[in-house]
């Protein structure tokens, strides 16, 4: 996409993953590190008060990431902010998307902010968040 493609309101073209599994969770675990047992264990889950286990919020991050890769290569990002607003669940289908919120020039470079967000099958935020990608 071409620098003069991108304006105020363009929205970038969604991402939509398959439903989170536990097979999902132990993957991500493994190639994140993050083995938190709230993640990956029903038992510990339970003794936490939870229903059974649920999504990385980094996982749901990632798939931000993704979403803006897929868009731009991956070098013309120079900002990743979210903040998490939801549990994602065991069976939630996430949909990413962003819109384009500013264009703006700082230290002679060109930018978009981008507005993100990914939200489960019924509408629900589960992240939050803005990205500044150069143009």
């Amino acid at each position: 996409m071409t620098a003069t493609e991108i304006h105020i309101g363009l929205q970038l073209p969604a991402l939509e993953l398959p439903p989170i599994t536990r097979t999902t969770l132990a993957l991500f675990a493994g190639a994140s590190g993050d083995h938190n047992p709230i993640h990956i264990d029903i038992d510990f889950a339970r003794k936490a008060g939870m229903a059974d286990v649920f999504a990385h919020g980094m996982l749901v991050m990632a798939y931000l990431g993704r979403l803006l890769s897929n868009w731009l290569p991956q070098p013309r990002l120079r900002a990743f902010n979210a903040r998490f607003a939801g549990i994602t669940h065991l069976g939630h289908r996430i949909r990413c998307g962003g819109t384009v919120t500013e264009i703006l020039e700082r230290d002679g470079e060109r930018l978009a902010r981008i507005e993100l967000q990914a939200v489960n099958q019924y509408g629900e935020s589960k992240i939050l968040g803005d990205a500044l990608v150069a143009i």
